[in-house]
């Protein structure tokens, strides 16, 4: 369900803002951003695992957080952030 630290490192390279950067708001959406379709898949052949529902539920609002953080301080960042994820429809 979680990812591997292979796939991290290649999501901390794509998006972080400078060399090293890891804590970044593009770098935290983008592994949450993964985290969360993970589990989306989990749950296609485990409709009753209502544990690791409660956890999905608190890392979308996790990644709602941020993203309204990244909005208010540089929209450009978000706009930039929401198209290369795919998040907005």
């Amino acid at each position: 369900m979680s990812i591997t630290a292979e796939r991290k490192t290649a999501l901390i390279a794509e998006h972080a803002r400078t060399e090293g950067d890891t804590g970044s708001a593009e770098v935290q959406v983008a592994i949450l951003s993964e985290r969360i379709a993970n589990l989306t898949e989990h749950f296609k052949t485990h409709k009753k695992d209502n544990h690791s529902r409660r956890g999905l539920l608190m890392m979308v609002s996790q990644r709602r957080s941020l993203l309204d953080h990244l909005k208010k301080s540089d929209a450009a960042r978000y706009q930039a952030l929401i198209e290369k994820l795919g998040l907005r429809r």
